[in-house]
């Protein structure tokens, strides 16, 4: 197989990134292969719940939001031209999220006030009605179809093994497949982004914090909007599909779930919606999201290899912040002025 994958660019790895980051690509005119470890986007990317916001905006800092917030103001345009061009939904909508207490209300309100996020103090919490959601298997799904509609080439079961590099350059990667090349080299490989790396993931902090979470099924949403309480978040979807999550779990690259963490979501979900007592959990799932130090990602060019770049190490918020991290690389890759500092997201050396 090797010499058939010669593209512009490769990109290793399928989730929400990788494809958000191939589109882009392919947009613009480039030739992009795409390879994948395992089957496209069934890694954190699925398994996450779709909030299109931090769960609690005031308690991160605003290298995080500013990503956060240009993401969530660019998801709609890009969801609607998703569906558009694919015929797939990404049941993208502007659900709100109720946030109750413990939390510090004015601090809240100040946050939102000084950032344009609009906040309702109502009996029991604080409403953000624009906060949005979209149904992270749908949403890949059309990423997909959109990538191959634009000619993109994907490769499924293709883990990369080794990065090779020769006189400041990346010379190939070597992959179960062979050894497959491009002229530049893009890491979005997730919690995994360390382990493609290697030798060259320099001071990446990048590594794998598993998620739990819960699935019921109603005959049509239980509640008007996402509720949040103490880390703890009720996902309704519009066809009765409810979700329950989420744990922060450091336990490496285990994907199993435990019987502990079902009861724990259940009780704390059974507390704010007595509803569930009778309801059966349709199925419960973990997936091991990027986590990084303060949930900040690192985008752009490696320090020393001048054709490998990253997009990778979202934490919690790779959706959310997918669009506005496609545009930070872009502008990297194309020697464009960036709308916002981007210094904190560089590849440390």
């Amino acid at each position: 197989m090797q010499g058939i994958l010669r593209t512009d660019f490769m990109v290793v790895g399928a989730g929400a990134l990788g494809l958000a980051s191939a589109e882009a690509l392919l947009k613009q005119g480039a030739s992009v292969a795409v390879l994948e470890r395992g089957a496209v986007g069934q890694e954190s990317s699925w398994a996450g719940g779709g909030i299109l916001s931090p769960l609690c905006p005031w308690d991160y800092p605003d290298v995080v939001t500013q990503l956060t917030s240009r993401g969530a103001a660019l998801f709609g345009t890009w969801a609607a031209e998703l569906y558009q061009s694919t015929g797939i939904d990404p049941e993208y909508q502007a659900s709100g999220m109720l946030v109750l207490p413990p939390f510090d209300r004015q601090a809240a309100l100040q946050w939102c006030h000084a950032h344009g996020m609009r906040a309702e103090a109502v009996e029991g919490g604080l409403l953000l009605p624009e906060v949005a959601q979209v149904r992270n298997p749908r949403l890949l799904q059309a990423q997909r179809a959109r990538v191959e509609q634009l000619g993109g080439h994907i490769v499924e079961q293709c883990e990369v093994k080794a990065i090779v590099a020769e006189a400041g350059c990346v010379k190939h990667v070597v992959t179960r497949r062979g050894e497959l090349g491009a002229e530049r080299y893009i890491v979005t490989a997730g919690a995994w982004s360390k382990q493609v790396l290697g030798e060259q993931a320099s001071q990446l902090g990048i590594k794998p914090i598993r998620g739990q979470m819960l699935l019921f099924k109603f005959d049509a949403p239980p509640l008007p909007h996402i509720v949040l309480h103490q880390g703890m978040y009720l996902i309704p979807r519009r066809d009765g599909n409810l979700l329950v999550g989420s744990t922060l779990e450091d336990v490496g690259f285990d994907k199993s779930t435990t019987a502990e963490v079902r009861e724990m979501l259940l009780q704390r979900a059974l507390e704010l919606l007595p509803a569930l007592r009778d309801m059966p959990v349709i199925k419960h799932w973990a997936g091991l999201r990027p986590g990084s130090p303060d949930n900040i990602p690192t985008i752009g060019r490696h320090p020393v290899l001048e054709n490998l770049y990253i997009n990778s190490g979202h934490f919690r918020y790779g959706v959310t912040m997918a669009s506005a991290s496609v545009e930070v690389l872009l502008n990297e890759i194309n020697g464009l002025p960036q709308t916002f500092d981007v210094t904190s997201y560089k590849w440390k050396t």
